[in-house]
C-alpha cells in the first residue's frame, strides 16, 4: 500500500457565484437555469478526492427540463476567490459552440500535482438566452505519472494523505462512516441485550456504557439470529457473518468501539480495507452480555462505511409489492458493498471478479449517479484478470457499459490492445469457434490477457455440482446439475461462443469510437462467421434449440439463454428457445439470472421474466429477505453453496433489469444523449420510477386501464434537457394522445420480441395517452 502525504491544505469549499461584472451585459430576465450536476473525472465530490489525469475532464448538467445547449463557457481558476471574481487564471475556454456537456478536457496552464483547483461553467441555449455561471467545484490534482497498465501496479486500493489524518482516494470517492441507531434494544435474557438495526452494512460498533468500576463485556454481532432470539453463533461452512468480540470498560461514563480482526484472506486480488479506518465486518445484530451488576447500556450505533450514495438518485414503486421489495433489497446491496472503493465479491475474498464487477456496474448506474468506481474497478480487473474464460470477456461488456452510460472514450482509446486481446479471437479455429483447451491458448496469450493463475478454463455459472456418490463441497451444490443445469462441458463450448459472438460484436463497435475502421469491419465479419458456425455445429433445428457443445445432444438452460440475451437466436426460432428456457425455470444462479432475465425480455417474454422476479420459491430474491438477509445473497440459498456470504452484489440483478428491461431505458447514444424507452409492464397497472443519467434524471410513470373495456396506457415521462428519447409503443395501439394532442408514428419496427411504433421526444415532460 501507498501513502503520499500532500503539502496542501483542504480548503472548506464553498459556492462561487458569478460577480456583477461578469453579469453586465445580460438581464436578469434573459438568464436561464444555471448548470449543476458538475463532475470533474467522473466524480461528483472531487473535493474529496484525488485526481491523477494530467488533463482532467469536466461533465456537467443542464439546469432544468426543455433545455439544449448551444454553447458553453468554463473558467478554472487556483484559488475559490479568483473564480468567485471570473479571474480564470488558469484557463478561460472562451464562447465554445457545441451541445457537447460531458467530458471537456482541460486545455489551460499546466495543473501542478499536489494542488487544488476550481472550476465553474455557464451555457447559452439553442435560443441565445444565456445561463449563469454554476456553483464552483474544487478538485485536486494528484500525481499523474501512475500507470495501472504495469504488472508493478499495486494489486490493492489506492489512497492518499491530503492533510494529517485526512485521507482520500485516488479517482474515487471515499468510503465514509455513518451513525445508524437500532430500531430496537431489549433485554432478551438476564443480563444479555440484543440491538437489532434495520438492515446489515459493513460496520464496526459503538457503545456507551455507564459502569460503576472496571469490567469485561462480550460483544457478539452477526446476519442473523438462531431460534432463540440470540445471534447464531454456528454459521456452519457458511460466511454469514459472526464475530465474538471482548470490550474492557472503564469506570465512569465513556463511549467505547469494537476493534475487529483484519479480514485477511488469501485471495489473489484480495482488497485491503484502508489503513485510516477501522476494520469492519457485516452485521445486523449486536449482542451484548454484561455481569450481573453495576454496567448500563447508554447506547447503541452501527458504525457503518458506506460508499458516497445518493438515496434520492432514483426510486421506484410498482402494485406489486413482491417486485418492490426485491427492488429495494437490490438496491440497498448497491449502497452497502462498494465499501472498499472497487467491487468485490462480498466479505469472504474481497476480491474483484469481471463478472460480478458487469452486473454491479450496471445496477449501480441505475441507482446512483455514480462512474468511476465502476471505472477504477474496470482498469483494475483488465490487467489483474480472474480465470473463467467468459469473465475475461465480460470486460468488453464493462468497457462498452462504461461508454455508453458515462460519455467517456478514454477507457476504449486507452487499453485498446487489451480489449482486443479480451474478445479471445486467438483462441479460433478457421470457422471462427474458440475453445480454452487448444494449445492456441499459449503462455504469450495468458500474458497478454494478463492473467497469471494456472486454471484459466470455462465456467457456464456457478457454483458447479456433486457428482453422484461424492460428498457435497463447501462451494458446490447438492446435485449433480449444480447452477449449471447439468451442463456438459466440451473443448467447443456453445455459452463460450455466445460470448465471443457477444463481445465480437462490441469490439466492432468499440474499434468505430475509435476510429479503426479495419477493425471495425473484421470483428464484424468474425461475429456473422461464429454465428455461422454456431447455428451449423451447436443447433439442433429439429428440436428448435441450442446444444451445450459440439459432441453433446444435451440441452440446458444455459445453452439457449445466453444466445437468446445476444441476439443469436434467428428469428424463426426464437419461439422455439424461448419454450424451451421457459420449461427450464431458474435452473441458474443469482449470475445467470442477470442474463436469463435479459434474455426474455429481448425476447417479449415480460410476463415470464416478472414472474422469476416476483417468485417466492426457494431459487429467487423473496427468498433471500425470507431466510433473514438485507442484501443480495452469493447463491440463492445455502442449499444451493453451503458457502455462501449473505452481501453479494452479483446477486442484483433487478436493480437494472427493471429500468433497462422492464422500463426499456437503455442508452442509444453514448452519454444519454440519446436514449430509448420501451416498456413491458406485462401483468403490472402501475409503475413508477426514476432512474439517473450523467444529463440527469429520467422520471416515467405508468398507468394501465381499461375505458369500455379498451386497454389504455397512460405514461408521464421527463426526458433531462440536453437529450432526446424514443419512446416505443406496442403496435396494438391505434390511438396515440401526446400532451393533449393527437400523434400519428410513422416509423414501425420489431422491438424486445413485439412490433412497436415509435414516438420521438424531445427534453421536456410529457402526457401520453395511448388505446
Amino acid at each position: 500500500m501507498r501513502a503520499v502525504v500532500y503539502l496542501f491544505f483542504i480548503v472548506i469549499f464553498l459556492s462561487c457565484s458569478p460577480s456583477p461584472s461578469s453579469m453586465s451585459t445580460v438581464t436578469s430576465e434573459e438568464l436561464v437555469t444555471a448548470p449543476k450536476g458538475l463532475l470533474t473525472e467522473l466524480l461528483r465530490w472531487p473535493e474529496k478526492a484525488v485526481v491523477t489525469d494530467e488533463a482532467p475532464e469536466f461533465s456537467w448538467m443542464l439546469g432544468q427540463e426543455g433545455q439544449d445547449q448551444q454553447a458553453f463557457q468554463i473558467l478554472v481558476a487556483s484559488s475559490q476567490v479568483l473564480l468567485a471574481q471570473d479571474n480564470a487564471n488558469m484557463w478561460d475556454s472562451g464562447k465554445v459552440d457545441g451541445a457537447s456537456n460531458l467530458d471537456i478536457e482541460y486545455a489551460g496552464a499546466p495543473l501542478q500535482a499536489n494542488t487544488s483547483y476550481y472550476w465553474k461553467v455557464r451555457i447559452w441555449t439553442t435560443d441565445g438566452e444565456l445561463s449563469q455561471y454554476s456553483q464552483g467545484q474544487q478538485f485536486n490534482m494528484g500525481e499523474t505519472n501512475h500507470d495501472m497498465r504495469s504488472e508493478l501496479w499495486p494489486r490493492e486500493s489506492q489512497w492518499v494523505e491530503l492533510t494529517d489524518k485526512q485521507w482520500v482516494s485516488e479517482d474515487r470517492q471515499t468510503a465514509i462512516f455513518e451513525d445508524i441507531l437500532p430500531i430496537s434494544m431489549a433485554e432478551v435474557k438476564p443480563n444479555i441485550y440484543l440491538a437489532e438495526f434495520e438492515k446489515a452494512a459493513f460496520s464496526t460498533l459503538k457503545v456507551t456504557i455507564t459502569a460503576t468500576k472496571d469490567a469485561e463485556l462480550t460483544v457478539f454481532l452477526g446476519e442473523r439470529l438462531s431460534d432463540d432470539g440470540l445471534i447464531n453463533k454456528h454459521p456452519g461452512h457458511s460466511f454469514i457473518g459472526y464475530e465474538k468480540l471482548s470490550l474492557s470498560i472503564k469506570k465512569g461514563t465513556h463511549e467505547y468501539q469494537t476493534q475487529i480482526p483484519a479480514n485477511h484472506s488469501k485471495s489473489p486480488h484480495h482488497q485491503k480495507l484502508a489503513p485510516f479506518y477501522p476494520e469492519v465486518l457485516p452485521f445486523r445484530f449486536a449482542e451484548i452480555i454484561l455481569p450481573n451488576t453495576g454496567v448500563v447500556i447508554d447506547a447503541v450505533t452501527q458504525y457503518a462505511l458506506y460508499y458516497p450514495f445518493d438515496d434520492e438518485a432514483s426510486s421506484f414503486t410498482s402494485n406489486s409489492d413482491a417486485l418492490n421489495k426485491v427492488w429495494d433489497l437490490s438496491k440497498y446491496t448497491l449502497k452497502a458493498t462498494p465499501f472498499l472503493g472497487v467491487y468485490a465479491d462480498g466479505n469472504r475474498e474481497r476480491m474483484p471478479y469481471e463478472a460480478d464487477a458487469y452486473i454491479q456496474q450496471l445496477g449501480h448506474y441505475n441507482v446512483d449517479r455514480e462512474y468511476s468506481v465502476a471505472r477504477y474497478t474496470a482498469k483494475f480487473l483488465l490487467h489483474h484478470a480472474s480465470w473463467p474464460t467468459e469473465w475475461h470477456m465480460h470486460m468488453l461488456m464493462i468497457a462498452w457499459q462504461d461508454y455508453m452510460y458515462s460519455g467517456n472514450s478514454d477507457f476504449l482509446v486507452d487499453y485498446y490492445t487489451d480489449l482486443k486481446a479480451k474478445t479471445l479471437h486467438e483462441l479460433a479455429r478457421e470457422d471462427g469457434l474458440i475453445s480454452s483447451k487448444t494449445d492456441k491458448l499459449t503462455q504469450d496469450l495468458l500474458n497478454r490477457l494478463h492473467y497469471d493463475g494456472n486454471k484459466f478454463r470455462d465456467i457456464v455459472d456457478w457454483p458447479k455440482g456433486t457428482e453422484a456418490g461424492k460428498n457435497q463441497a463447501r462451494n458446490a451444490g447438492p446435485t449433480p446439475e449444480g447452477e449449471r443445469d447439468g451442463y456438459v462441458f466440451t473443448d467447443y463450448n456453445t455459452v463460450v461462443n455466445a460470448f465471443h459472438f457477444n463481445v465480437l460484436n462490441i469490439m466492432s463497435d468499440i474499434a468505430e469510437v475509435v476510429g479503426n475502421t479495419s477493425d471495425q469491419a473484421w470483428f464484424k465479419q468474425q461475429a456473422s462467421i461464429v454465428k455461422a458456425s454456431m447455428l451449423a455445429h451447436m443447433f439442433d433445428k429439429e428440436k428448435g434449440h441450442f446444444v451445450d457443445g459440439i459432441g453433446t445432444k444435451h440441452a440446458s438452460l444455459h445453452a439457449n439463454m445466453f444466445p437468446l440475451a445476444f441476439g443469436l437466436v434467428p428469428e424463426e426460432y426464437i419461439s422455439s428457445v424461448t419454450e424451451f428456457v421457459k420449461s427450464r425455470g431458474m435452473a441458474a444462479s443469482v449470475y445467470g439470472a442477470q442474463h436469463l432475465l435479459d434474455g426474455l425480455y429481448r425476447a417479449g417474454e415480460a410476463e415470464y421474466a416478472l414472474s422469476l422476479m416476483t417468485s417466492d420459491k426457494k431459487r429467487s430474491w423473496l427468498n433471500m429477505l425470507r431466510v433473514g438477509s438485507t442484501m443480495t445473497t452469493e447463491a440463492w440459498d445455502e442449499h444451493y453453496k453451503p458457502n455462501l456470504t449473505w452481501n453479494h452484489a452479483w446477486g442484483s440483478a433487478p436493480a437494472n433489469v427493471i429500468p433497462r428491461r422492464l422500463m426499456g431505458i437503455e442508452p442509444i447514444e453514448s452519454g444519454f444523449k440519446e436514449f430509448r424507452i420501451v416498456p413491458q409492464p406485462a401483468t403490472l397497472s402501475d409503475v413508477k420510477l426514476k432512474t439517473p443519467t450523467i444529463q440527469g434524471p429520467i422520471h416515467t410513470e405508468l398507468k394501465v386501464s381499461y375505458e369500455q373495456e379498451l386497454l389504455k396506457w397512460t405514461l408521464q415521462i421527463e426526458v433531462p434537457a440536453n437529450t432526446k428519447a424514443q419512446l416505443w409503443l406496442p403496435a396494438m395501439f391505434n390511438q396515440f394522445n401526446v400532451n393533449g394532442e393527437l400523434y400519428a408514428p410513422k416509423m414501425q419496427s420489431m422491438l424486445m420480441g413485439e412490433k412497436r411504433k415509435l414516438i420521438p421526444l424531445v427534453s421536456g415532460k410529457y402526457i401520453i395517452e395511448v388505446y
